[in-house]
């Protein structure tokens, strides 16, 4: 047989089958240098911001306060990682320097030789057949002895106090700080008789150490389990638990019992360290009962003081005897103590607890009004406190005299501040006239006082900002958007009292730049760099200009020369382009050595990034003084740790203070803080931790005091807790007999609405002079009829006062609502305003208010007219209501209303008898059945229109014109006086 030929390669060659392709190996270095590249991105990010930070803080001056937190921190953390550090790293070696001692006691002299030296380990290969440097590797005694005696110890120390550190530094670090600078409150509570502060700056930080030592103390058991764990258990054990994947169990109870035992003395120690703590933690709880809100109102209750305290007295006291107890247990091995403590630990607590339970609802609950009386009173008067309610001045107001017209031209001023406009429907009118191009905004309209031509003057005002999302489409590059439109210019001012012939605001300040007849309004220096609207960054002083204002076909440009901005040097133009992600700042021509960058420009933002532990008034109003504009801002400070004060709930706080003026410089940008009020300690504390940020409100400039103004928020939250705390007598609030309630009123087209804060300028009852403040009305709960009304104060001397004027209860006062149901239900007035809407209008109600004549109250609201339906349509004022007592009657104007009601104010009074009311244009007296002669012509009118049958619409309103035009010139008969003609 022939046999096939030999291949000598046949052992080179590789089948199919056993060919493989290697897998192409992956790129470490490329991985590599992403991951670099990624770490140096976040490191870039974060280094540039925080640099952008510390220049941004340098700038305005407030360095020191963004350094407060760093420094704060560094100076908690640090000593406390040093200290728990070193004390647990003495700890570990003390538990390791023992389990050693044990060790080397067990161990027989020939086999500590065998494993103490290199020599011996090389007499060992003869017998072992292993390399010397094997040997070294896997000797478990020399290796394992020096990383488990001296390393480990070190480092459960320092993850254990950098744990605990970190935690307790970021978490109470701001609660430190008031902690050590705490102000006294000089008010105490009525059950521990603690002055406030101790609950509002020291109970917090010391709640929060509680929670620390708790962690500390389960950080610290945990190291110590591990540690023990790797000190008892040998590497055998573990290698064959490992290499069965299973557990014997016999072994693991070995095991369990081994460690239980080494560890018994640890263990009652951290035990009773825990009790310890635990009943520290219960000693604070004690005095939070002041802040529960278990029961009927807020604090603590009858049973809270009665059988709560006592219990967490005991419970305190036993926690302290059951840590002696497990203390004895880990030393003396004597365990039934530790069952008796925790017996009667469990057994007190439920005892305490069924006791409560039976104490509320078998003696409280019976006699709740006799038993919570004292209570009661704790939470009326701490509220009050909390809330600045304890200083309101309360003034009884008489009726006994009817207002005339020489009561009229006497109180001229006020009749000459009461608001025509509405800063809403003013809103709408400012963007429309007077925002000039489509990237000017007006933001919001604020009110405010001037001295205008020689007479006290309440005005609306409102910046003219520049927003670059609204310039066109074409335009929306990075040049137009924070190189070339860079700020607003100036003001559009108007008297709330005025309106031009077509019904809207007649403007006192207006145009580019800025005009006016008046020199308190005048403005040199209108550029609004820093504003409301204002939210991306401006580089200014480039080669690019600024633009400045439209004028004509062209525009003005102009260079800022203001103090704001940080200099874009090389470096800082590298930083910024890290921070907001482009190259433009590196690569633009416009940019120069000059240039600077304005940031954080929207003052909301901008005053918050320097004090964010403050609440701010939502409503920042913009102020012309000295011929330059500047924000002023209202700060509160805020807690919601007040003892016995009921939280307002819609912000969880219970103390509340406007202390802080905020003025920014709508041009430079400059921040002040002004502490108004030197009588709250929470401004005071933060005064002391940050001494470079406050000044005293004698330092504000005389120009800028004159218009600070009592916040609104604060009056709102004010009034709100004025309804149901204004009752001082226990018995009254417990029964909630005197509730009171904001006033409600129509607005626009909605029903129902509550009246909101308004700023007047009027003279108060019982004093000589018109003054600017905010005011409110009360009516009963439930109920329409005027009870009250509460100002807060604006000016002077008087700045910050609270007084509330209340009506006799006995004598009924018309509230804001019964007019608006009087006006509806008024036979002339309605189908009137019913007129005024059709034919593609609206009728707008405004806001009724509620005008103080020395005691008496005159209601004026205005109606507006509005094209239906259209997006730019302009609310115009096309009548005033006017009402006083049963009578209410509806003008073209203000003065011709109240003529209408009290006769001819250039003239002689005129007696309040109906017949000799005067028959003045707009006045219509009813007689000869004219009246009921113009309603049924209009309701043939509407019926006319609803058939679609326009012929005879324009006949019957033919009609109703010759009628109205007769009532018009007809005499007086009547003596009900109504409203003037329609249009």
């Amino acid at each position: 047989m022939q046999r096939p030929p030999i291949d000598m390669f046949a052992h080179k060659k590789k089948t199919a089958k056993t060919v493989k392709r290697e897998p192409k190996p992956i790129n470490k270095f490329l991985w590599i240098l992403l991951a670099v590249v990624a770490v140096v991105g976040i490191l870039l990010g974060t280094c540039s911001n925080i640099y952008v930070d510390i220049m941004w803080y340098s700038e305005m001056g407030y360095l020191s306060v963004y350094f407060k937190e760093l420094i704060t921190k560094i100076i908690m953390s640090i000593p406390q990682f040093i200290v728990l550090a070193v004390l647990l790293s003495i700890y570990f070696r003390t538990l390791a320097k023992a389990k050693k001692g044990d060790d080397d006691e067990k161990k027989a002299p020939e086999v500590k030789a065998e494993v103490i030296n290199e020599e011996t380990a090389e007499e060992n290969f003869a017998q072992d057949e292993k390399p010397v440097d094997e040997v070294k590797k896997d000797g478990p005694v020399i290796k394992k002895g020096k990383f488990v005696y001296t390393w480990l110890p070190l480092i459960l120390a320092g993850i254990i106090a950098a744990v605990v550190s970190f935690d307790s530094t970021a978490t109470l670090w701001n609660e430190w700080l008031e902690f050590m600078n705490s102000q006294p409150f000089n008010e105490f509570d009525p059950i521990f008789g603690k002055d406030i502060s101790f609950y509002v700056f020291r109970l917090p930080f010391l709640r929060g150490l509680v929670n620390e030592l708790y962690l500390l103390l389960l950080m610290i058991f945990g190291g110590t389990f591990l540690y023990s764990f790797v000190l008892l258990i040998d590497k055998s054990e573990v290698e064959r638990s490992l290499e069965n994947l299973s557990v014997d169990p016999d072994e693991a109870k070995g095991i369990i019992k081994k460690i239980a035992e080494a560890m018994r003395v640890q263990l009652s120690v951290f035990v009773a360290l825990f009790m310890i703590v635990a009943a520290f933690g219960m000693y604070l709880s004690r005095f939070e009962v002041l802040q529960s809100s278990a029961g009927i109102f807020y604090g603590a209750s009858y049973t809270d003081v009665k059988i709560l305290l006592p219990l967490k007295n005991i419970t305190i006291i036993l926690l302290v005897l059951s840590a002696g107890s497990v203390l004895l247990f880990g030393f003396k091995k004597k365990i039934k103590p530790v069952f008796i403590m925790a017996a009667l630990l469990a057994g007190v607590t439920l005892i305490g607890n069924i006791g409560a339970w039976a104490v509320e609802g078998y003696v409280v609950e019976p006699n709740q009004y006799s038993k919570e009386e004292e209570y009661i009173n704790h939470s009326i008067n701490y509220t009050q406190k909390a809330f600045g309610l304890d200083d309101v001045e309360t003034v009884e107001i008489t009726l006994d005299e009817k207002m005339t017209a020489s009561d009229i031209k006497e109180n001229m001023t006020t009749i000459n501040n009461i608001p025509i406009n509405d800063y809403r429907p003013t809103l709408d009118t400012y963007n429309s006239i007077q925002s000039m191009r489509s990237y000017y905004v007006f933001n919001d309209v604020d009110i405010d006082r001037y001295m205008v031509d020689g007479e006290y003057t309440e005005v609306f005002i409102s910046a003219r900002e520049l927003d670059t999302d609204l310039l066109a489409d074409s335009a929306q590059n990075w040049i137009n958007k924070h190189l070339k439109y860079t700020h607003g210019m100036g003001v559009a001012v108007s008297s709330v009292n005025a309106v031009n012939s077509t019904g809207q605001p007649e403007l006192i300040a207006q145009d580019i730049p800025t005009v006016t007849e008046f020199e308190t309004l005048d403005i040199d220096q209108g550029r609004i760099y820093f504003g409301e609207s204002t939210d991306e960054y401006s580089v200014v002083n480039t080669k690019a200009m600024e633009f400045d204002y439209p004028s004509g076909n062209s525009n003005i440009e102009n260079v800022y020369d203001g103090e704001a901005g940080i200099k874009m040097n090389l470096l800082n133009r590298i930083v910024f382009s890290i921070k907001y992600g482009t190259t433009k700042f590196l690569f633009s021509s416009d940019i120069t050595s000059d240039s600077k960058i304005l940031l954080n420009r929207n003052i909301e933002s901008r005053v918050m990034s320097i004090a964010p532990f403050l609440s701010y008034d939502a409503d920042p109003y913009i102020v012309t003084v000295d011929g330059k504009l500047y924000w002023i801002m209202d700060a509160m400070t805020t807690t919601d740790k007040y003892p016995y004060s009921t939280p307002y709930t819609e912000y969880d706080f219970n103390y509340i203070r406007n202390s802080v003026k905020v003025v920014v410089d709508a041009y430079d940008g400059d921040v002040t803080f002004y502490i108004i009020d030197k009588n709250d300690p929470i401004a005071a504390a933060y005064a002391s931790i940050y001494p470079a940020l406050f000044k005293p409100i004698e330092e504000m400039p005389a120009g800028l005091v004159e218009h600070l103004r009592y916040s609104e928020t604060l009056f709102t939250i004010q009034a709100d807790v004025y309804q149901n705390y204004h009752m001082e007598d226990t018995g009254v609030f417990y029964n909630k007999e005197d509730v009171w309630e904001i006033a409600t009123q129509f607005y626009e087209t909605s029903k129902d609405i509550q009246v909101n804060p308004t700023y007047l300028i009027m003279k108060r009852p019982y004093e000589e002079k018109e003054e600017f403040m905010l005011m409110i009305p009360y009516t009963p709960k439930s109920k329409d009829n005027m009870v009250a009304w509460m100002a807060g104060l604006c000016d002077g001397e008087n700045y910050g006062k609270l007084v509330v004027y209340q009506y006799p209860k006995q004598t009924l006062v018309y509230g804001p609502m019964q007019i608006e149901q009087r006006i509806d239900q008024d036979t002339t007035i309605s189908p009137q305003l019913t007129l005024l809407g059709q034919q593609g209008s609206q009728v707008l109600r405004g806001n009724m208010q509620a005008i103080l004549i020395d005691n008496d109250i005159l209601y004026v609201e205005v109606v507006y007219v509005q094209a239906a339906g259209g997006e730019q349509a302009l609310p115009e004022v096309k009548k005033v209501i006017v009402s006083y007592e049963d009578t209410i009657v509806m003008a073209d104007d203000l003065i011709s209303g109240i003529e209408m009601i009290f006769g001819d104010l250039d003239g002689e009074d005129k007696p309040q008898t109906p017949s000799d009311k005067p028959s003045t244009p707009g006045y219509v007296p009813s007689g000869d059945g004219l009246e009921s002669q113009a309603l049924d012509l209009f309701n043939k009118a509407e019926q006319a229109i609803a058939r679609g049958d326009w012929a005879a619409y324009g006949q019957y309103l033919d009609q109703l014109g010759d009628v109205l035009n007769r009532m018009n010139t007809a005499p007086s008969q009547n003596t009900t006086p109504s409203v003037d003609s329609a249009e």
